[in-house]
């Protein structure tokens, strides 16, 4: 069964990331990775004179913001993560979730932060013809309303989670730059239940992108992915790295 890793913008800067993708596909199962850059598209906007505006670690997004976040995303950090791995052995095949309908999304919430969708279908045999093939797909994270067609954002770890649950993947991890998800007293938590991250978002805990991180988990879960994991780099090669997140409560409660 496909393992989905999300690796944010800011991961992506270790040194340690291709080798670490190099192992995780020498291990026989098959991958594929769903990238952010978020960083990346701020700086760009910063100098094109837009400010950028985040509610609860998603990006609000205008039609005119689209342009940055596609020309960033699917140009730039999408052929430069997939030439990196192929340079480290992975035959990778760098596409993005406007392609082959890949992603078919609703309106984020109540619209209010624009052109960010919330994947509301998924068409995996593009990915499927890939993986099938041998090949890795790297995974920009945009799609189409499917309303329309318009192009819109979709925050990374949305899109990852949905790919995971259309893929029927045995684990969907989320590589962040903390070692996991912290507790109050900011030490990574080993385990987590439904119950229990809800509890930390709903607490306050958990705060910024850790919500949307969340979240995704959270529904990929619900959807049927088996296991969610977050935790750093280290966690793509080693399974027992990060916080493991599953439908089963944890035995010992996050502080």
């Amino acid at each position: 069964m496909t393992r989905v890793v999300k690796i944010g913008g800011r991961a992506q800067g270790d040194e340690r990331l291709p080798a670490a993708i190099a192992a995780a596909y020498a291990s026989g199962t098959p991958l594929c990775v769903v990238h952010g850059g978020g960083d990346e598209v701020t700086a760009v906007q910063r100098a094109l004179g837009q400010e950028p505006r985040f509610v609860n670690g998603r990006r609000a997004t205008t039609p005119e913001e689209l342009d940055v976040v596609r020309m960033v995303l699917s140009g730039t950090v999408n052929k430069r993560l997939a030439t990196a791995f192929m340079d480290a052995g992975v035959p990778t095949a760098g596409v993005s979730g406007e392609d082959g309908n890949l992603l078919r999304c609703a309106p984020f919430g109540d619209g209010s932060l624009g052109a960010v969708g919330a994947p509301s279908q998924v068409n995996p045999a593009l990915l499927e013809a890939l993986t099938d093939g041998g090949f890795v797909p790297v995974v920009s994270p945009l799609g189409r309303f499917a309303e329309g067609g318009a192009g819109c954002n979709v925050n990374g770890d949305d899109a990852a989670a949905a790919i995971a649950a259309a893929l029927g993947a045995s684990e969907l991890l989320l590589v962040a730059d903390v070692p996991g998800v912290l507790d109050d007293a900011g030490q990574p938590i080993a385990r987590l239940g439904v119950a229990e991250a809800t509890a930390l978002i709903t607490s306050g805990v958990a705060r910024g992108g850790m919500i949307a991180k969340l979240e995704a988990a959270l529904r990929s879960l619900e959807h049927g992915v088996a296991r969610v994991r977050i935790g750093g780099i280290d966690a793509i090669a080693d399974l027992a790295c990060g916080t493991v997140i599953t439908a089963v409560p944890a035995t010992t409660p996050p502080h």
